[in-house]
């Protein structure tokens, strides 16, 4: 009878959204996908989106292991049940006979909110993960594309040296909380039932803090500045965020500590412009440049390289460099370079000069006739 106690778990499998007969990596997949939807990361301050996060990881981690999910599929959410003693077989205990029974059926509804009259009290646990912290790193551009190891300093709150986080004074310990006799919780008789409600004197730990520690004041924690070494890989892209785990403040109570995310601003440069991993620049060519064709050397961000440019060549031509961009990242290979040139036309010249393209002007007929944009661009492909 006891497998009732969690009739208000939706099916692991739907959870998922996966058939019953799901493989590994099709369980996986469906994982990733919920947790990068529901993150607390990306959903800050939704406690719905939070609490799906968790009913996914919980599914998870049931469904991706062959024993617990053979005991899932055989028995459902009553496989995970604790076992009373006497009962035998996953469902545990012998069904609605005594109040304890009943007051865990209602416990795992309700966060044990119910129990029956001197049920057994539910002293909330004091472990705290620590919070996460952001550090935002502003990168040249080219330590962007081929990388760098910068070091910084984050300031933090870190376990007490002196109390090892107790928040307690030397040889002193925590006392029992005197209005909950250190249940951590305080009980209130409504007709039938008993409501629990957390101690708000202990805040649910059961203990208080009556002699605290001298240098955190009874904290557990102490604010100190960390320096750590961020290894920054080539490729990168603007908002790019590295995660340093277990390197953000200090979790209480013997709490993992949280992560540290580095989030990555890139300056901007003076002529390349990034597409993914490409380069994009604009490279200025003069008339006779274009009409006769030519050689020109356009610097890199690796140095040097030579563009043949051919006689006719149109404004707005681009020319690709192979290899010549930014390296992908965390991968072999690179993207490329694409040098677009734009003909120049003088805004001022000399009597000669002008002298000159007016003969040259003779010799060039061109049908000044009104045209569409694309059909320009279909003619300017024929002579590139």
């Amino acid at each position: 009878m006891s497998a009732t106690a969690n009739v208000t778990k939706v099916d692991f499998y739907e959870v998922l959204s996966v058939s019953r007969d799901a493989s590994d990596q099709e369980l996986k997949t469906a994982y990733r996908k919920l947790a990068m939807q529901y993150h607390p990361d990306r959903n800050p301050g939704d406690t719905a989106a939070e609490d799906k996060f968790k009913e996914c990881s919980e599914a998870y981690q049931v469904l991706s292991d062959p024993e617990k999910r053979a005991a899932y599929d055989r028995y459902g959410h009553a496989a995970f049940n604790g076992s009373s003693s006497g009962a035998g077989g996953p469902f545990g205990g012998g069904g609605f006979g005594n109040a304890q029974d009943l007051g865990d059926i209602f416990g795992d509804l309700f966060g044990e909110m119910f129990n029956m009259g001197g049920g057994r009290g539910g002293r909330s646990s004091r472990v705290q993960r620590g919070r996460d912290l952001r550090y935002d790193l502003t990168l040249e551009f080219e330590e962007a594309v081929f990388g760098v190891e910068r070091e910084i300093k984050v300031r933090r709150s870190e376990t007490c040296p002196d109390c090892h986080g107790d928040g307690t004074a030397k040889g002193k310990q925590p006392v029992t909380c005197s209005q909950c006799g250190g249940r951590g919780q305080q009980r209130y008789q409504q007709g039938f039932f008993s409501v629990a409600r957390t101690c708000s004197a202990c805040g649910g730990t059961g203990t208080l803090i009556s002699d605290p520690c001298q240098t955190c004041h009874g904290e557990t924690r102490v604010q100190s500045e960390h320096q750590i070494l961020v290894k920054v890989p080539a490729g990168v892209e603007q908002d790019t965020r590295i995660r340093y785990q277990g390197e953000g403040e200090s979790g209480r109570f013997g709490g993992p500590a949280g992560d540290l995310y580095v989030v990555l601003n890139v300056k901007a440069h003076k002529f390349f412009e990034r597409d993914g991993d490409d380069l994009h620049c604009v490279l200025p060519i003069s008339f006779p440049q274009a009409a006769l064709g030519t050689e020109l050397e356009i610097q890199t961000l690796e140095g040097a390289e030579t563009i043949k440019v051919p006689e006719g060549t149109q404004s707005g031509r681009e020319f690709k460099l192979k290899g010549k961009g930014v390296p992908h990242l965390n991968e072999r290979g690179k993207g490329d370079l694409i040098v677009e040139v734009r003909v120049q036309t003088p805004a001022k010249l000399t009597r000669q000069q002008k002298d000159l393209l007016r003969q040259l002007g003779e010799t060039m007929e061109v049908e000044n006739t009104p045209t569409s944009r694309g059909l320009f661009d279909k003619v300017r492909e024929i002579f590139n």
